[in-house]
């Protein structure tokens, strides 16, 4: 689900989402995106008087959200660098999750662009599971990959990664960029403060993500900066089926106290 530059698409023209309206060709030529100009602070000052009518914006976009994926089945989000090929190993990883998910009984859901989120919802579709992609309005936007069976384009990031949070039941993440270690890090948070629970996080190839979490354990939880329970938050293994495992026990956990 990362933000970083990705390959176009042979399967349809180059594209680009205002919230709902696509854009193509010629007409997704545009200077600047909603959240830009949301968070833009210069420039006149007239425009200021304009944010209540943004609310309204902000609340159709929840409202949308809400509506199309009120109905969606159990689901785990899975996120991945966008800039994975399609000839890498770390793509046909993500198929495997994603095909793995759907025999589970879980819907995937990425962040709809291609590389590794492409892969999962490739996958998970392929295997007659349900296979979602969550888009997002970017300067250098392709659009939703070919195999998302149900997608929503959303202008503004936090409303977005309500979404992420909210249908799904657990988190993979897949080697990635900034946009991957943003809701790693948000994941985390959020179960650590108990805003969600019985929600796992799995980092898929230690080899990718060993240092990071050598340097958690070592320095950040070394330094009394997060608990031994908090450390506990992550799990770490290169085996699908002991990522779809974890996720299994997790929901059963969570179907246990509702």
């Amino acid at each position: 689900m990362t933000v970083e530059e990705s390959t176009d698409y042979p399967e349809h023209p180059r594209e680009k989402h205002r919230g709902p309206v696509v854009l193509r060709r010629g007409s997704r030529d545009e200077d600047s995106t909603t959240d830009q100009r949301l968070l833009d602070s210069r420039g006149p000052s007239d425009w200021v008087h304009t944010d209540p009518w943004r609310v309204l914006r902000i609340q159709a976009e929840f409202v949308e959200g809400f509506g199309a994926l009120a109905e969606v089945p159990r689901a785990v989000t899975v996120f991945g660098s966008a800039r994975t090929p399609r000839d890498h190993p770390e793509y046909e990883l993500g198929r495997k999750i994603g095909a793995a998910l759907a025999n589970a009984g879980f819907a995937a859901i990425t962040g709809g662009g291609p590389g590794s989120m492409e892969a999962v919802n490739r996958g998970a579709s392929e295997a007659g599971g349900l296979s979602i992609g969550l888009g997002i309005e970017l300067p250098f936007e392709q659009g939703l990959n070919p195999w998302v069976d149900l997608g929503v384009n959303f202008r503004y990031f936090f409303t977005r990664k309500t979404m992420f949070i909210k249908y799904a039941q657990a988190f993979i993440c897949l080697p990635g960029g900034f946009g991957t270690l943003d809701e790693l890090f948000e994941a985390l948070t959020l179960v650590q403060t108990k805003k969600v629970t019985k929600f796992p996080v799995v980092l898929f190839g230690r080899s990718y993500w060993g240092g990071l979490y050598d340097w958690v354990k070592s320095t950040v939880h070394g330094e009394g900066k997060i608990g031994e329970k908090d450390l506990a938050l992550l799990h770490v293994t290169d085996d699908i089926d002991d990522a779809v495992r974890v996720v299994q026990e997790s929901y059963k956990a969570w179907e246990d106290t509702h």
